[in-house]
């Protein structure tokens, strides 16, 4: 990916500012950021021993009116908080540029976990959603790609169910979004 954000480094939010100044969903957020744990211990080491990496920046793309990002964002957060990364939180309506650089299937969401070189050389990115739940959302998609069909409104709400049921009960899945940012990670 050529993707290059150096103008956007050091311009964003520190994560807690973002849920300091969060006006939709704080409370939401927080008790999921307050409910991570580490299940595996690996993953702890693995980010952990991302502090001797001098190498990497993370942007996070977010809104706080968004319901993935108040469920998938403090599992990001307190990955990275051990890891040394320097985030920055950028609100998407604030930069449409990057978000138009980042769509998913077409379509703007979020969040989107960008991690560059410190020259904002973009290395990779994540999001919107774990792969198994997005993956409820990709096809739905395919199998609807009216937005204007008359069943469209009510399929989608079918998919978002689904999407719950994807995402389970409890805290598992932070598990999951641990996994995938350290698949990522490893791969530069």
């Amino acid at each position: 990916m050529s993707t290059n954000l150096e103008s956007k480094l050091r311009t964003g939010l520190k994560p807690q500012q973002f849920i300091e100044g969060m006006t939709k969903n704080k409370e939401k957020f927080v008790e999921w950021y307050e409910a991570f744990t580490w299940e595996n211990e690996d993953d702890k080491e693995f980010f952990e021993s991302l502090n001797n990496r001098d190498d990497l920046c993370c942007l996070a793309l977010i809104a706080d009116w968004c319901g993935d990002v108040v469920r998938n964002v403090p599992a990001v957060f307190r990955a990275l908080e051990i890891s040394g990364i320097p985030t920055e939180v950028l609100i998407k309506e604030e930069h449409p540029d990057v978000m138009a650089q980042f769509l998913t299937g077409g379509g703007e969401a979020v969040p989107i976990i960008i991690f560059t070189d410190f020259s904002g050389h973009v290395l990779g990115h994540w999001g919107p959603r774990p792969a198994h739940v997005q993956s409820v959302m990709t096809q739905f998609k395919k199998e609807n790609p009216d937005r204007n069909a008359a069943d469209y409104n009510e399929k989608i709400q079918v998919a978002r169910q689904e999407m719950g049921r994807q995402y389970g009960e409890g805290t598992g899945y932070q598990t999951v979004i641990v996994k995938e940012l350290r698949d990522l990670l490893s791969s530069f």
